[in-house]
């Protein structure tokens, strides 16, 4: 799961083509994902936490670039 999260923070991040929905999936997977380890129990990985930061900022700086 951590790999394809940080594959899917690469692409995002380098591809200008993709559009703030895009960065909106990610975020809403990432925080679906975090919400289920919360459900079952168990710990939530420290990078997973990482990534959605990562993605938050670069989401941020997208929209901050359009205004």
């Amino acid at each position: 799961m951590t790999s394809d999260i940080n594959r899917l923070t690469r692409r995002l991040a380098k591809n200008p083509l993709m559009t703030d929905y895009d960065f909106w999936r990610a975020l809403r997977d990432l925080n679906d994902e975090v919400y289920a380890l919360t459900k079952r129990g168990d710990p939530i990985p420290i990078e997973l936490l990482k990534v959605r930061a990562t993605l938050r900022r670069k989401r941020a700086a997208r929209l901050q670039v359009c205004d």
